[in-house]
């Protein structure tokens, strides 16, 4: 079984697309989405017409949330583009059902999702699945790493930081580069980032997402792969709205 993770999409039509051209050309079985559809970026509406259409299981992210609900503790950047992600929602593109129909599987998005017992996903962490963040830098807090391992029985995948790699019981995070893309999963418990199709933050602007082989030889196989797309046209979309802001556009350039 082949899974296809992705994650924190964030309006980013031309990533998304690309990913879902890779995700084609590896044999996946099936994607997970663990949230962050929406949010920032210039095409929500079309984004999340394609999540609904691929995904088998799609995590409710705080973005997701924030369209549905008052945002809370959003930044004034973010905050002003989920107001225009609201707009845009409840004006198309499309007729009255799609209309409905997009604001409808917003609303039913679950919190997390348990898989054979082992696998866990969701958009934050383990303890609050929507909205906790699990830095990179948590390693050194040895409690709060010990507290979030007890929310897992085996294996947590998740998103939200935008910081691909994974987190050890032994408080290390490798970073894919350091594991040369692939991390083979074992008896110890084990985080997995996933990182972020539409806005990375971790200096490589490429689209990222993990395919994991639970029948991998010698155990479940972690595979992160990177995804060049047309950041261009994004960013100049992202330009063109007034209600969203340049820094959008600059900063999935750059990937931070």
């Amino acid at each position: 079984m082949k899974r296809a993770l992705i994650s924190d999409i964030h309006g980013n039509l031309e990533a998304l697309l690309a990913v879902l051209d890779d995700i084609r050309s590896q044999s996946v079985d099936e994607i997970y989405c663990l949230g962050d559809i929406i949010g920032y970026g210039p095409n929500p509406c079309e984004c999340l017409d394609q999540v609904m259409s691929n995904a088998k299981v799609t995590i409710l992210g705080n973005h997701d949330q924030a369209a549905l609900f008052d945002p809370d503790g959003f930044n004034p950047m973010a905050l002003q583009a989920i107001y225009w992600t609201r707009d845009q929602l409840d004006n198309g593109p499309g007729s009255a059902t799609q209309v409905n129909g997009r604001w409808d599987f917003l609303g039913e998005l679950p919190r997390y999702h348990d898989d054979d017992d082992s696998y866990k996903f969701v958009h934050g962490s383990p303890r609050d699945p929507t909205n906790e963040y699990v830095f990179p830098e948590y390693i050194f807090d040895q409690r709060k790493m010990e507290i979030l391992f007890g929310k897992v029985k085996q294996y947590c995948f998740m998103g939200h930081t935008h910081l691909p790699g994974v987190f050890t019981t032994n408080c290390e995070f490798i970073q894919p580069d350091e594991c040369d893309y692939q991390y083979q999963l074992g008896s110890e418990k084990a985080m997995i980032n996933v990182g972020s199709v539409g806005q990375p933050r971790d200096e490589d602007s490429r689209a990222c997402y993990v395919v994991l082989d639970k029948d991998a030889p010698g155990g479940p196989l972690v595979n992160f792969r990177r995804v060049v797309y047309d950041i261009e046209t994004t960013a100049n979309k992202i330009y063109a709205q007034a209600d969203l802001s340049d820094a959008l556009g600059d900063r999935i350039k750059h990937g931070r």
